[in-house]
């Protein structure tokens, strides 16, 4: 979860070291440091905090030099601290390593490294990395006449040779004075980007750290090493052969990830919804229902005519997509669904039959959980699509089909364009799978079509209740607790609608079936406590506006979401926001957005930080 910069070139590495950590900075921000190598020599900066602090240092204590690693952090090992900071070092401070993932056996190793004379500063699994590097440097002769050539191949052998050791998961890249002009990265499990430019040559954990320098990236595989210098990158296979990578360009700039005026990227990004959308949909559908995947995910219809039954993997607000999926998947194209955490998933011994698909759901990729899942899958012989916003990254390149969201970047560690994306995918899935399965008559399907066709514009009008969210906002900052409720489909929404307030303004907020009310949360309702009712046009509208009634008679302060010019709930809730009609499948991506609205300006008059709230990061890589 951590963020990871490398370079190597001809210009000063720390401007750009910076930068990079900035635009990964989403990733963690308990701490940050950096290390450049120059004239032979090793110099480290590190402090605790966000990248600012360290911003601040360097100011007071420049540092010079053309080849260095930066991290920014998210505690696993250790608390926030500057001892626990990245880069960490050896004994002799003359090598660096900065590192994401968990070392599993770290103790045992730090262990038998103390016995044998080192000496370890922070509470981190990271620091036995550069201990065992130095041990394994200790048996090359690097006085002879080619020292420079094996100095750099002493250091490749000698980070090889210790994740030999280790047990875990990393990226990381390492750097050593007795190799001045070298960097050597590796992965496993953890995101690592290599960034190609003209004399000059980076790395990062994701993209966007790159794109203000190259559009021209590899991504590594498990197992695999890299070199880079200023003038060339080798890569290396998990046997140690020189392997050939063909790099991938960038569609999107770095441009893209910034603010562009909005006072943080989620409000920015809350409003790029009709856009994200519209990329979504963009030359997927025809207006007879049709739906076109087979040629981009690989996934054919004949494939889906034998699927019995599909496992949905998901952690997070990827999960809460996948809860309306296995709606609409069951409802729309009569497959039996299954939605699972994948955390549980992994270690609950799942019975895994034959003719199933897995579809795995993750903004980011490179969720630790839903790609150890996946792999758990393919292992019993079952196949996965991947639906996902982050091309090239772990999960799609496992998966055996992919369906991207095309959302381009979300930088907010709170997720709202990437859920919306992929409940429009979950949305074309089923449109497919639905027609594919002859489960869906044609008339639905072309209902289907006209409804995804028109959410962009549906989702500009739902986005004009701003201001009168901001108004309720101001009436409620000060809760100390939320409760959501809704049914179907919308029930997700609720789950959502909660999540989003907890993660970034610190209230306590739970969401739940609206029919479970009376199963025990009702106990929960009293006037302090706002009650969000998601009861726009469904099925079951008449048994939302019964536990509506259940709630406001306990005294709940009732804020509703209707569908435009339903009446019934005037006099019943105290706020009623109005969305436009749409077909109940399709109404979570239009309920979720007034409900993130509400979230992002209650945390933002609470003083919170809306884009890094405490304790988060945006992709979960370790488990």
């Amino acid at each position: 979860m951590c963020g990871i910069v490398g370079y190597a070139g001809s210009r000063q590495a720390v401007p750009i070291l910076l930068d990079g950590l900035k635009r990964l900075e989403y990733r963690g921000y308990d701490s940050a440091g950096l290390a450049v190598v120059a004239e032979g020599a090793l110099d480290i900066s590190r402090s605790a905090g966000k990248l600012s602090n360290l911003s601040d240092l360097l100011l007071r204590r420049p540092m010079d030099g053309m080849l260095g690693l930066g991290h920014t952090r998210w505690a696993t090992h250790g608390g926030p601290s500057e001892a626990n900071a990245h880069p960490h070092t050896d004994c002799t401070r003359r090598i660096a390593v900065i590192h994401n993932g968990i070392i599993e056996n770290y103790m045992a190793l730090k262990l038998d490294l103390t016995a044998r004379g080192h000496h370890f500063t922070s509470a981190t699994d990271t620091e036995v990395l550069p201990h065992l590097i130095e041990e394994e440097l200790r048996s090359f002769d690097l006085a002879s006449p080619d020292a420079p050539a094996r100095s750099e191949a002493a250091l490749v052998h000698a980070v090889r040779a210790a994740l030999g050791k280790v047990l875990g998961t990393y990226a990381l890249a390492a750097v050593w004075s007795g190799a001045p002009g070298v960097i050597v990265a590796a992965k496993k499990d953890s995101p690592l980007v290599v960034g190609l430019g003209e004399l000059e040559n980076f790395i990062a954990s994701d993209v966007p750290a790159l794109l203000k320098h190259t559009r021209r990236v590899v991504y590594m595989e498990d197992g695999e090493l890299a070199v880079l210098r200023s003038d060339r990158c080798v890569f290396f296979d998990a046997r140690g052969r020189e392997t050939a990578k063909t790099a991938d360009v960038v569609a999107w700039d770095g441009a893209a990830a910034e603010k562009n005026g909005y006072r943080h990227f989620m409000l920015k990004e809350i409003f790029e919804q009709p856009l994200a959308v519209e990329n979504a949909v963009r030359g997927r559908i025809h207006a007879s229902g049709a739906a076109h995947l087979e040629r981009e995910t690989g996934l054919s219809p004949e494939l889906l005519k034998k699927i019995e039954r599909v496992h949905i993997l998901a952690c997070g607000t990827s999960w809460h997509a996948g809860i309306v999926g296995k709606y609409l998947l069951e409802r729309h194209a009569g497959l039996s669904t299954q939605i699972e955490t994948a955390s549980e998933f992994r270690y609950r011994h799942p019975v895994m039959t034959p003719n199933t698909l897995v579809i795995a759901i993750s903004q980011s990729g490179e969720t630790a959980d839903t790609l150890a899942a996946v792999r758990m899958a393919q292992q019993a012989g079952l196949q996965a699509l991947s639906i996902g916003n982050t091309v090239g990254a772990a999960i799609p390149r496992q998966a055996d089909f992919n369906l991207y969201t095309h959302c381009g970047p979300e930088c907010g560690v709170a997720s709202t364009k990437a859920f919306v994306g992929q409940l429009t995918a979950l949305s074309l899935l089923t449109l497919y799978a639905g027609r594919a399965r002859g489960f869906m008559p044609e008339r639905e399907a072309s209902v289907w079509a006209a409804q995804l066709d028109a959410l962009p514009e549906l989702l500009r009008l739902t986005l004009t209740l701003d201001a009168p969210i901001r108004e309720i906002a101001r009436i409620f900052f000060e809760a100390e607790h939320f409760l959501f409720i809704g049914r179907g489909v919308n029930y997700a929404t609720a789950l959502e609608g909660a999540l989003k307030l907890k993660e970034i303004s610190y209230i306590h907020a739970e969401g739940f079936p609206a029919g479970e009310m009376k199963h025990g949360p009702l106990a929960l309702v009293d006037a302090r406590t706002p009650v969000v009712a998601i009861a726009t046009r469904s099925e079951s509208f008449e048994k939302t506006l019964s536990n509506i009634e259940e709630a406001s008679a306990r005294g709940a302060r009732l804020i509703a979401l209707c569908t435009r010019g339903e009446t019934r709930l005037r006099g019943k809730a105290e706020h009623v926001l109005e969305v436009p009609d749409a077909e109940e499948y399709v109404s979570p991506i239009l309920n979720v957005v007034p409900l993130q609205i509400l979230a992002y300006h209650v945390a933002d008059l609470r003083g919170c930080d809306v884009d890094q709230p405490r304790n988060l990061a945006k992709s979960v890589t370790v488990e």
